[in-house]
């Protein structure tokens, strides 16, 4: 696992790289990814997650050996590694923020929409290509429900076909697009700014994003309210700004 997925701790930083040869993720990588996610915030501020190949990500790939189990109560566990990936990425305490460059298919794609903050080379493509062999695309559908609209996610579900950075900007699966030569610089740039932040404020964020969506209008604000008296009096959030 340590040559497929690649997790480093670099200061309050952590980095997650995918280093598969084909740029796939397998069912293994996913789990282990969901696992350092949930604990990054022992030792981080945040989570740099990137490739290290060409491509960011094309696609899911099973590596449970054998063919997958026959009865839907005995095959719906082996996805596990992949929808607790997607969980992992939401309940992370910390931010998690992508750096994408190439193809970003299917599980890539779903990803790059969960991930906090998502930079894209502006060469950087992006598709659900399930429907081209048969498979419903579910499973990347149950992760950006809530992060694309839903003519977008049709669209892309039914046709399959690879849209752009720029379309992936305004479908809402990326933060931003920048040129390609410089996305490793920008996205550098923007982890610094970050783990600047108070760490309180890191957290607080994250949480509030979390976790007000799923509230109706009186308990977000109620609990906007709460969750500004709390952070804001930590002594970190009282140091001189600089």
């Amino acid at each position: 696992m340590t040559e497929a997925l690649k997790i480093e701790q670099d200061g309050r930083l952590l980095r997650v790289t995918l280093n598969r040869k084909d740029c796939g993720t397998t069912d293994s990588m996913a789990a282990a990814m969901a696992e350092a996610l949930l604990k990054a915030h022992e030792t981080s501020d945040a989570v740099l997650l990137a490739s290290a190949g060409a491509d960011f990500c094309t696609g899911r790939v099973r590596d449970v050996p054998g063919p997958p189990a026959a009865e839907a109560y005995s095959r719906r566990p082996e996805y596990d590694g992949v929808f607790n990936s997607y969980k992992a990425i939401r309940n992370a305490q910390v931010p998690v923020i992508a750096a994408l460059r190439g193809r970003a298919m299917g599980y890539g794609l779903a990803v790059a929409a969960l991930c906090d903050v998502s930079f894209a080379a502006d060469s950087a493509t992006f598709n659900i290509p399930e429907i081209n062999h048969n498979v419903m695309p579910t499973m990347v559908m149950s992760a950006v429900y809530d992060r694309m609209n839903r003519n977008a996610i049709l669209r892309m579900a039914y046709s399959a076909e690879f849209i752009t950075a720029q379309r992936a900007l305004e479908y809402g699966i990326v933060s931003d697009v920048v040129p390609e030569a410089q996305l490793q610089a920008e996205v550098e740039r923007f982890c610094q700014v970050v783990l600047a932040r108070p760490r309180p404020a890191i957290l607080g964020l994250k949480e509030y994003l979390r976790v007000a969506p799923r509230m109706d209008d009186q308990g977000a604000v109620d609990y906007a309210r709460s969750l500004h008296s709390m952070v804001n009096t930590a002594a970190a959030m009282k140091k001189q700004a600089h």
